[in-house]
């Protein structure tokens, strides 16, 4: 569905949110996405609620939003009916990139359909212990060659994405040093991190049907880069960030990304191409945005040095303020930069919160509520 205040730059945007479904006293992933989303059969309810890879999993996806505003509105109501269904199945819903306290080498259950069941028969253990939850944001571009191009110039800023949305420190009951244990835990998927750059729409192409060849992807519409084309929808999707503790954050995400692919539609309309960049520079990036968040140094993909996270930080800003100036979402998003900057991201609140009450009480920080408004704010 379109909303009908889309803006006349038609960079229209969604966003897919994943969620895990977990025992409150244990916090470990149960497989009652089923029951949920049977809970759920009838409500009117604007995102489309689907299974993910594990039965534990539950995706929100919104509709195609032209605001921020409008879709600040989809998620929080999407996070609203999804914690009351778990509710009333004994189960609460987490938004954090890795499940906190799940058992080390946990198995477990793939969740019904055959892609998903393709899924888990590749990639056996690495699929079945998979507990991680990310945030996917879309921005619409119908020209597919187009979004390989655009892609090119996302590569840069992919890791500082990562650092702002780290939500992920603790995996097995205990703090694993990372800011995002999702990010570490994708790395065994083969090829996730920042894409390579593509010359034009056959070379990604190519790269796709040579991988599926090779056997390590199920088919040739698979990828695990942190930024692609979309397969099934006229978007270039960007799916770098750990699904995000609040409504806040993710529209923080969102908007960021789309501002990013507008200035890069402004850079290609102007004749500047993206630079290919040394892969090794951006993998070392994606790995210090990954173990650091923002309380740390990271690596600057186009400078190739390494530098303290707040300065890659405002690089993106004053790479994208004009975009957002554009998007009329200025304000928005560096009000929200400057929350988290004070706050914390979710990895540094989650450490903050286990240190005065442990691992559950970083938990709570990361559980949908079921009251009205309890969803959003810091």
């Amino acid at each position: 569905m379109l909303d009908e205040s889309a803006p006349p730059w038609d960079a229209t945007l969604g966003v897919e949110e994943e969620f895990l479904i977990a025992d409150p006293v244990r916090l470990e992933p149960v497989a009652a996405v089923p029951d949920i989303l049977h809970t759920l059969e009838g409500r009117a309810v604007a995102a489309d609620l689907k299974p993910e890879l594990l039965a534990s999993q539950v995706e929100a996806a919104t509709g195609v939003c032209g605001t921020l505003a409008a879709l600040r509105a989809q998620l929080a109501q999407s996070r609203q009916v999804l914690a009351e269904a778990a509710e009333v199945h004994g189960a609460v819903v987490l938004s954090t990139g890795f499940a906190p306290d799940s058992p080390d080498g946990a198995v477990h259950e793939v969740s019904a359909g055959e892609r998903y069941q393709k899924v888990g028969d590749l990639y056996q253990a690495v699929a079945t212990d998979y507990s991680a939850c990310g945030c996917h944001v879309h921005v619409g571009i119908d020209d597919r060659e187009t979004a390989v191009a655009v892609v090119n110039h996302l590569r840069p800023w992919l890791p500082t994405l990562l650092a702002l949305s780290a939500n992920s420190p603790f995996a097995g009951g205990r703090d694993t040093g990372y800011a995002s244990w999702r990010a570490v835990t994708q790395c065994r998927f083969p090829g996730f991190g920042v894409p390579p750059w593509f010359a034009d729409l056959a070379a990604y192409e190519e790269a796709l049907a040579r991988r599926s060849d090779l056997g390590i992807t199920v088919d040739s519409r698979m990828t695990f880069w942190c930024a692609r084309p979309s397969e099934h929808v006229p978007t270039v999707e960007v799916r770098v960030a750990d699904a995000l503790a609040t409504v806040d954050e993710t529209v923080l995400q969102a908007g960021l990304v789309r501002a990013l692919v507008v200035r890069a539609q402004l850079d290609l309309k102007a004749g500047r191409e993206a630079p290919p960049g040394d892969p090794f520079v951006a993998e070392a990036a994606m790995w210090s945005a990954a173990r650091y968040g923002l309380d740390g140094p990271g690596v600057d993909p186009l400078s190739e040095c390494r530098v303290p996270a707040g300065q890659l930080v405002d690089d993106l800003l004053a790479h994208v303020e004009d975009a957002l100036t554009e998007t009329g979402d200025r304000d928005e998003v560096f009000d929200l930069v400057a929350a988290v900057r004070s706050a914390g991201n979710g990895a540094r609140r989650q450490r903050d919160a286990a240190r005065a009450g442990g691992v559950r009480r970083a938990a709570d920080l990361v559980t949908l509520r079921a009251e009205p408004g309890d969803t959003d704010g810091w």
